[in-house]
């Protein structure tokens, strides 16, 4: 039975003395309380851990049947978070005691002279009890939510893993062999989606267009920019078959379309890219750099060393300036470009000498993706602190032809 709105609180009287728990009933109802009267506590089994509305039980100690040894072993099992006052018509330390190791939250004894300490001691077991009373509804709620959250993770993580594999499958094949050339990539997201992209396809006789990017930020909208990425050379390859539109042979004018297409999304996505196109006839490169880092890696019978191109990264400012530059390749070589997230799982502190450790992997290595991924430590990679996307491109020599 639930207390009106208006009632100071909900109290329970539990006296087998009618003539005594009615006048205690009278003085709480004229105080403002709602009450109940439990006379036969024995017999009627009234459940105190059952009722919600329940605020306080005031209890008489001297009740006929009642052994309150028998009840405080049986209540050690039962979960009463109802508080209770006791009352007795004598000051005996053992009853008191036994009270309190009830749960008695106090202990009052007739004559009741103080009644303003009596409606305080009940005042401030109602605040309890209603502050139990929201903790549980807190903690209900606090169930329901955790249900759904939990359902909706495992959405997400299902939509987020149709999504990385849909992104895989956009990846090209690897490898991929064009004559003497040697195109092969690999990407590590550090969640399910990736924001680092590569891809690498034939236009007309001769020419191998290329390009690795690495999206700002991680998770599902950086995943979609690499689509955006994907669709816009995707695109331009189509223009240049249908149209002889040469923009797509022109790393320049790429990497000004990708700045112009990121801008227009207007969700404050920018992306690093190195974008090249390989002659295969003439053995030439022709790339260009979007604030991109590592930059790109050349490793011949020279050595190794960085192809160094300036420019700010795609999707920041729309009057972004890049350079071209065209290099004769080596008769043999390997081209290889990484995502900036290789940087992280590099030994050293700072990116200077990061840059240098990444350059001295190449030169100590053989040319060959087989023997540089274990040297840095890829091939044992499970989480990355950030996205890693890497690209190879080899030719092999005359010389080294099976």
């Amino acid at each position: 039975m639930a207390a009106p709105e208006s009632a100071k609180g909900y109290v329970l009287v539990i006296d087998d003395n009618v003539a005594r728990g009615d006048d205690l009933a009278g003085l709480l109802r004229d105080a403002g309380y709602h009450v109940d009267m439990l006379y036969d506590p024995v017999g009627a089994g009234y459940e105190l851990s059952t009722d919600p509305d329940l605020d306080v039980v005031l209890c008489e100690m001297h009740l006929e049947g009642v052994s309150w040894e028998d009840a405080r072993v049986a209540l050690r099992d039962v979960d009463i978070q109802v508080p209770s006052i006791m009352l007795s018509d004598t000051a005996d330390t053992e009853l008191m005691m036994m009270a309190l190791r009830l749960g008695a939250s106090d202990y009052f004894v007739r004559p009741l002279e103080d009644r303003a300490a009596l409606f305080k001691s009940i005042d401030r077991c109602v605040r309890v009890r209603q502050m139990r009373r929201e903790l549980e509804r807190s903690r209900r709620r606090l169930e329901v939510t955790n249900t759904e959250l939990r359902g909706t993770v495992k959405v997400l993580e299902q939509d987020q893993q149709a999504g990385r594999l849909v992104q895989m499958r956009m990846l090209p094949s690897t490898p991929l062999v064009i004559d003497d050339y040697v195109f092969t990539h690999t990407v590590i997201p550090s969640l399910y989606l990736s924001g680092d992209f590569t891809d690498y396809f034939t236009v007309g006789e001769h020419y191998v267009v290329f390009f690795i990017a690495d999206v700002s930020g991680h998770g599902s909208s950086s995943a979609f920019c690499t689509v955006l990425l994907k669709n816009l050379f995707a695109r331009k390859r189509s223009d240049f078959i249908r149209r002889s539109d040469p923009t797509v042979i022109s790393p320049i004018e790429m990497l000004k379309r990708a700045n112009m297409e990121l801008l227009e999304t207007g969700v404050g996505k920018f992306a690093t890219m190195c974008v090249g196109l390989l002659d295969v006839r003439a053995n030439t490169l022709l790339y260009s750099v979007a604030g991109h880092l590592p930059q790109p890696v050349l490793v011949s019978g020279e050595g190794a060393k960085y192809l160094r191109g300036e420019g700010s990264a795609v999707g920041i400012m729309a009057d972004a300036q890049y350079e071209e530059h065209r290099i004769e390749l080596p008769e043999s070589f390997m081209l290889a470009l990484f995502s900036d997230g290789i940087l992280e799982i590099l030994p050293p502190d700072n990116l200077i000498e990061k840059e240098k450790y990444f350059l001295e992997v190449f030169e100590r290595s053989s040319d060959t993706p087989e023997e540089i991924i274990p040297r840095l430590g890829l091939d044992k990679v499970e989480t990355a602190p950030d996205d890693i996307a890497a690209l190879f491109i080899s030719k092999r020599g005359d010389g080294e032809r099976g």
